[in-house]
């Protein structure tokens, strides 16, 4: 007689409950996605910034700026701009035009060892492409451009900082990260690059999906 007892698979062990203290970071970077942000300067030339503090509500966008950089002199004069979203793989093209600026002298407030650069593009080795309804050109080399405009833009409370609201006119997507035959961005196949706490990276496996995702997982 079998007097083994099923009492079905056992369970994982609880994990051990967290320990939190109390920390004081330098500065807040959660993990954002990257955004290349071109702007026009006075003469017609692009102008051409990271950032790293960037969202979206619906075709809203939002971006934080630093308030002494060219690319806020230039949306406050002229406020059409591409937003383009590089792959992962090129941080180190975006981490070339980190210690770059657009402003001659170097402004008050920047990181040191900041300099000047009129040509931003070839001194990342990036590519202009030609946008469709702003003047700025897009970033030939990322899967995902946005052509938006300012519609509002206001300082912080510090007055360090510029909040940038954005109405987004145009996407345009590689053609490899988009569903074929409709109109989203695949996720298993876009791989943005992020920027968590000063450091780059890309995206880990799925874990899941949003019960509203309409690109579910197979």
């Amino acid at each position: 007689m079998n007097t083994e007892q099923h009492t079905g698979p056992a369970r994982a062990a609880a994990p051990p409950p967290l320990e939190h203290r109390t920390i004081r970071p330098r500065i807040l970077y959660f993990g954002t996605p990257v955004v290349l942000i071109s702007t026009a300067n006075d003469d017609g030339t692009p102008n051409l910034a990271p950032i790293s503090s960037v969202w979206a509500l619906g075709h809203l966008l939002v971006l934080g700026l630093g308030a002494t950089g060219q690319t806020a002199r230039n949306l406050a004069e002229r406020p059409g701009f591409a937003a383009c979203f590089p792959a992962a793989e090129d941080w180190s093209r975006v981490e070339r035009l980190a210690p770059l600026t657009g402003r001659d002298p170097v402004p008050p407030g920047k990181p040191p060892g900041c300099r000047f650069e009129a040509d931003k593009f070839a001194a990342a080795g990036l590519t202009p492409q030609e946008s469709e309804l702003v003047a700025p050109p897009r970033v030939a080399e990322c899967p995902l451009q946005l052509e938006a405009r300012v519609v509002r833009a206001d300082a912080d409370a510090s007055g360090d900082l510029v909040v940038v609201q954005a109405d987004v006119l145009r996407v345009h997507a590689d053609t490899r990260v988009v569903v074929p035959g409709t109109d989203h961005v695949d996720p298993s196949r876009w791989n943005p690059l992020i920027y968590n706490f000063r450091h780059y990276f890309g995206l880990g496996r799925q874990h899941g999906h949003s019960h509203r995702s309409e690109t579910p997982a197979p």
